[in-house]
Formats: structure tokens, C-alpha cells, sequence
């Protein structure tokens, strides 16, 4: 079989991915990237059969050039794939043109258009979040006065928590309207504030059928990590997910993905248990998790979720065992910004839990402290009782304090 992975720049957790395609028998690999093949690792350039090259990695009409320029030396593709959340509508496009199987375009834009995202899950009665697609300051006006503030201001297709702030009262909403009115053509999306606990459900669908998912818990939500940066993230997967508590998210959730159209494929959905009761979905998106929540997920499971993605989406296939673990990650964020001076606590910590530790890439002296939630480096636990990785990931935080300097 002809695959042709599209990775535009080749990031380390991508290119887990492109190792776990490469690996699948009867697979014959391509890739179509913006970055030179210089740049990728040797043992993987040795595995793959074709290159082409692009000048932007998420334009679908160069992509398809790509594809047909690969044609003609490898063959015509049978599957074009890739996991990030850029790439879902242009590779639905792609697709399309080639008449190959895949998500597709309404449900690809479904989930990139996280206000038209909520229109359909308002459509067909499922929670979420109150929102309204700005396109001029009276449009936000009129948004904060039916709901009220706080509000959370994001792009229309972001992702990851990118360009997301929250305006708390009149004076912040109207220095932003003066700052960065919207527009017709550079809209935004206002929602409003949830407050209570943030949480991911993971779900594999095949032919419409949910055949695996997977709990994550927040602590605490990106955002607030992002408006307090003396906050240090972390997120834990419990071992235990078949429970009543969990009810609700699966019934949701399931139903949420067959509204925005995923049949077979992997998804990663945002969503909030209330303060005052019940859930709301925040966001989904049509790919697999970032931010090391496939590592988690691997480990969770003893098995490697990076090569079970491509197997989904190239064979229609998923077998991955049982949850066998309880995982968590700690992210490792300095006060502030500028490189990393030094790590202090490391020995406490090693003393503490580090025989929970089963991967850690702590931040190196001299490195640049990147902007966002995740910091500049995280160390991940797994433990068979949720409440001791619990634990841990609180004193990890604690006891680890990154020095920028």
C-alpha cells in the first residue's frame, strides 16, 4: 500500500508518528514536507521510498502537486495522511481530489471551526459553551451583554490554547476592542467563561463505532496556567476511566463525534465538568493529542500509541490493551522569560519519586524557555495506583523550580 505522510516541518513527535508508519507491514512510505530531507534523521530517511518537497506544508493545492509529483515515481497513493490540526482540511481537499478514503471535508472543517463546531453540537443538543463569532466590536458587545463576563477570546481555528486570553471586565474588553477590533475578515470567538474542572477525552472511532477512549485531567486548565505563569501544568490520567463518573463525557462525547462527522479516526476533545454540575464541551479536534498525551497514553497502556495512530488511519485497524496504568506529566516552566540559568531541586525530587519517573526530558542550562503552558521541558510518572501519581505530580511542582535567567 501507498502511503504519503505530509509533515511539514519535522518536529520530534511528529516524526514518532512517520517511525510508526514506516513500520506497518505492506506499507510502502512517502513524505511531502516544507523542510529539506537533510533534516530528517538518517534511519528514517533510509526507510521511506519517496520525498517531495513544498514551499508551504498546509497549502492543499501544493500538496497536491506534491502527491502528483510522487506519483509518478512511487505510484499513485492509496492513503495521505497526517496528524496535526493544521493539516485536516487541506488534507481533506487532497483527498477528495484524489478519491481516496479519509476524514472529509464537512467534517474536517467541523472540527477546524471551533464556532462552527459549536453550532453543530448546539444543533444536536449536546453541551458546550455559550459562543459567538465577532465580527465587528458591536457583535462582542452584544455577546458580553447575554452572557456576561468573563469571557475567553480565541481564534476561530486555534488550537493547543494558542492566542486564547480571557477579558475580565469592561475596561479589558474595551482595550481590546481598541487594540484588536474584529473584523469581517479576521473574526474571533468569544465564549463564555467555564468554570469548574478541565479534562480531554480521547476516542477511536472505527465505521462509527467508539472502540477505545481515554480520561485526562487538567490540572489546572491551560488557560489559567497561561494568565499565571508561576504556574507549573501538569496532567494525570487516571488508571481507572470505566466509572459512573465518567458517564456523561462518554455519552457526550461519543455522540459529539458522530454530529461532526468522524467515523473512523482518533480524536482529542476538551471538556468541563461545571462548578455548579453537569459538562460542557469546550473543543475537538480530528487528530491525535499533543503536549506528550501520546507518550501518556503509551505508557497508560504498555503499548506505543505512535504507531497505533497510523495503523487507525492507514488500515482501519486498532488493538491496544487494556489501561494497565495510572501516567501523569509534569511540565517544567520558569517565572517569566529567557533561558534556562539553572534547575533547582532535582536531588529532593530524585529522592522523592524517582522511581516513578519513567521519562523525563528535563530544560538544559542555555536553553530558550519557549512561550505557552508546556515550558521547557516535562518529566512523566506512571504508577499502577491513580493516587500516588496524583501525588507525585503535585510534588513534582512543588519541589522543581526552573531559574531563567
Amino acid at each position: 500500500m501507498n502511503v504519503y505522510f505530509v509533515v511539514p516541518f519535522f518536529m520530534p513527535a511528529t516524526l514518532r508518528f512517520v517511525e510508526g508508519a514506516a513500520r506497518l507491514p505492506g506499507v510502502r512510505l512517502s513524505i511531502i514536507s516544507q523542510d529539506p530531507l537533510e533534516r530528517l534523521p538518517q534511519p528514517l530517511r533510509s526507510a521511506i521510498l519517496g520525498h517531495t518537497r513544498v514551499g508551504d506544508g498546509v497549502d492543499p493545492a501544493q500538496i497536491s502537486d506534491a502527491a502528483r509529483q510522487l506519483a509518478r515515481t512511487v505510484g499513485a497513493p492509496d492513503r495521505i495522511i497526517g496528524s496535526l490540526e493544521q493539516l485536516q482540511v487541506p488534507l481533506a481537499h487532497v483527498r477528495a481530489a484524489f478519491g481516496l478514503p479519509g476524514l472529509g471535508i464537512e467534517a474536517a472543517r467541523n472540527f477546524r471551526d471551533k464556532s462552527l463546531m459549536k453550532t453543530v453540537l448546539e444543533r444536536h443538543g449536546l453541551p458546550c459553551a455559550r459562543h459567538r463569532l465577532a465580527a465587528a466590536a458591536e457583535d462582542a458587545r452584544a455577546f458580553i451583554a447575554e452572557v456576561g463576563l468573563p469571557v475567553v477570546v480565541k481564534p476561530p481555528a486555534g488550537a493547543g490554547a494558542v492566542n486564547t486570553f480571557r477579558l475580565d471586565d469592561a475596561r479589558e474588553l474595551e482595550e481590546y476592542l481598541d487594540k484588536q477590533p474584529p473584523t469581517a475578515s479576521r473574526p474571533v470567538l468569544l465564549e463564555e467563561f467555564l468554570r469548574g474542572d478541565e479534562y480531554s477525552f480521547d476516542a477511536v472511532l472505527i465505521d462509527g463505532r467508539m472502540v477505545w477512549h481515554s480520561i485526562s485531567r487538567y490540572q489546572p486548565a491551560p488557560l489559567t496556567v497561561l494568565e499565571n505563569p508561576w504556574i507549573q501544568w501538569s496532567v494525570l490520567l487516571p488508571r481507572e476511566i470505566e466509572t459512573p463518573e465518567f458517564d456523561d463525557i462518554r455519552g457526550a462525547g461519543f455522540k459529539a463525534l458522530g454530529a461532526l462527522g468522524l467515523e473512523t479516526g482518533m480524536s482529542h476533545m476538551e471538556w468541563f465538568r461545571r462548578a455548579g454540575g453537569g459538562i460542557a464541551i469546550s473543543e475537538a479536534g480530528a487528530r491525535p493529542p499533543g503536549a506528550q498525551f501520546t507518550t501518556l497514553i503509551s505508557y497508560a497502556h504498555d503499548c506505543d500509541f505512535y504507531g497505533a495512530w497510523p495503523r487507525l488511519v492507514v488500515f482501519g485497524d486498532f488493538d491496544v490493551p487494556e489501561r494497565r496504568y495510572a501516567t501523569g506529566a509534569a511540565y517544567l516552566r520558569g517565572l517569566g522569560q529567557g533561558r534556562v540559568r539553572a534547575i533547582h531541586g532535582l536531588e529532593r525530587a530524585q529522592r522523592e519519586i524517582g522511581a516513578l519517573v519513567v521519562e523525563s526530558h528535563l530544560p538544559k542550562p542555555g536553553q530558550l524557555q519557549p512561550p505557552g503552558y508546556e515550558g521547557a521541558g516535562h518529566v512523566i510518572l506512571r504508577h499502577r495506583e491513580t493516587a500516588v501519581v496524583a501525588e507525585a505530580l503535585r510534588r513534582i511542582v512543588e519541589i522543581l523550580r526552573i531559574e531563567l535567567g
